[in-house]
């Protein structure tokens, strides 16, 4: 048996050292710090403000007016912002810590990106985020317990379990239940775990839809959905709380098609092409979901790399990928930029329509990333991308903000605690070297983001993540 003995500055030294350094991607982290002469969207819908002061105090937002009224702490690190935007931390509600792989004569696989993700999410100003289905469990939840321990940089994670799923389940990684019972046990065994919502699959029929919803709503959890097998309508009525990608799900408008048949994305895009957005169905359906309370999540971004825009990445975000993911998803661009494309621009405008007047309805309207599909988004950017295609389908600037900031924290349930300002929330802030309220593209000269008052360097993280997506 041997005895290991250790002084006390040996002790003192071996503590240090398991510390976690200082993140480099930290600009400030002082308890006071004072934002000045800065142009302020507040996140709620409300015209941007100029020359405005925010104080921050132990994370959190102090006192917020005009300059001539703050009064600035003599203890206080100042930033001068003229000229630049504050904003809330984006509060964003599909999205993945993975990315989908592709090799030759392999299947349909999805990676957890636990390094580049939460920094390239936090770059980009989300600073709360709920993912949408989990694929590694466990380690979403190891990522998680990291970032609110200030180990790893990233934004404050809601997590949405594993996938639920009918049969067939088109990957692997996905299990499907078995009946509407074996549904409810995987609810509740995720919970247990800590999971705080549940999404709900393509395949998964009527019955165990049902189940999940019964399941989660006894334990105060949400349900959200990528249906196909069952109707946004019998959604809504059945209680479910979000809806996933807008109305591109959506087979209620198929015809002949009813709930528990298979998903048809043929089908549905030929009738969303030639789909008349006055039409009493389609008002009815808005307006039931309206009255349900049912969430409706926009994630333009990864319907348009197959829709008839098809836009290529930027330098910036080809920066991001490994040189095999630059590859394969260039090549994959490649092939879909170039095939015919039939009804998908009809189809395409008529998904924005519905967007709009679901927002202008009164409905819930929140937005989401979902980097997956052949690679085309990447976290982060395609976050920006998507609150660029909501001005696209008609909402101003300051209304799309809203959707990606205070909606989103609502639907969370976590709109008393952050995305808006309003003094006695947490200084979860973006400040951005341009004026997205009137041009939303200004959100890519995002320099810092606040999370509970600590800001990080934008630059800096994007530095940190270059050539890494895709091999991790």
């Amino acid at each position: 048996m041997r005895t290991l003995l250790f002084s006390a500055g040996a002790l003192v030294s071996l503590t240090l050292a398991a510390q976690p350094a200082r993140d480099p991607s930290i600009a400030i982290q002082t308890p006071v710090i004072a934002l000045l002469h800065a142009r302020v969207v507040d996140g709620l819908g409300h015209p941007p403000r100029e020359n405005q002061s925010i104080i921050i105090r132990d994370g959190r937002i102090a006192a917020a007016g005009p300059d001539a009224e703050v009064i600035v702490p003599a203890d206080a690190t100042v930033r001068d912002l003229a000229g630049k935007t504050v904003l809330p931390g984006l509060v964003l509600v599909h999205e993945h810590l993975y990315y989908s792989v592709f090799a030759p004569h392999a299947p349909f696989h999805l990676n957890e990106m636990e390094y580049s993700f939460p920094r390239l999410y936090l770059a980009c100003g989300i600073t709360s985020m709920r993912t949408g289905g989990s694929i590694e469990p466990y380690a979403d939840l190891q990522i998680k317990r990291r970032i609110d321990a200030g180990q790893v940089p990233g934004p404050k994670l809601h997590l949405t379990a594993p996938y639920l799923e009918g049969k067939p389940a088109a990957v692997a990684q996905i299990d499907a239940v078995d009946s509407p019972e074996d549904a409810a046990r995987m609810v509740n065994y995720w919970a247990d775990e800590g999971f705080t919502s549940f999404k709900v699959y393509m395949h998964l029929p009527v019955a165990e839809l049902k189940a999940v919803i019964a399941a989660a709503h006894q334990r105060h959890l949400q349900v959200t959905g990528h249906l196909g097998a069952v109707s946004y309508r019998t959604a809504a009525e059945s209680g479910i709380d979000n809806l996933e990608h807008g109305f591109f799900a959506m087979s209620d408008l198929n015809p002949g098609w009813k709930d528990n048949d298979q998903p048809n994305s043929i089908a549905s895009q030929k009738a969303f092409a030639e789909m008349n957005p006055d039409s009493p169905a389609v008002a009815g359906l808005i307006q039931l979901l309206v009255d349900k309370h049912v969430a409706v999540t926009s994630t333009l971004a990864i319907l348009e790399t197959f829709g008839p825009e098809c836009r290529i990445m930027s330098t910036a975000e080809l920066e991001t990928l490994s040189a095999p993911a630059r590859e394969n998803y260039l090549s994959s661009w490649a092939a879909v930029h170039a095939r015919k494309r039939g009804s998908e621009a009809a189809a395409w405008a008529k998904l924005l329509e519905l967007e709009l007047r679901f927002f202008r309805a009164g409905g819930l309207l929140v937005a989401g990333t979902d980097p997956t599909g052949y690679g085309g988004v990447v976290a982060g950017y395609g976050s920006w991308r998507t609150i660029e295609l909501l001005v696209s389908a008609g909402l101003t600037p300051v209304e799309a903000i809203r959707v990606a900031t205070s909606n989103g924290a609502r639907l969370l349930g976590i709109d008393r605690e952050t995305g808006s300002i309003v003094v006695g929330k947490a200084a979860d802030l973006v400040v951005v070297a341009g004026n997205p309220a009137a041009e939303i593209a200004d959100l890519r000269k995002t320099e810092l983001v606040f999370k509970d008052g600590v800001a990080f360097d934008s630059r800096k993280l994007f530095d940190s993540v270059k050539a890494s997506v895709g091999i991790e």
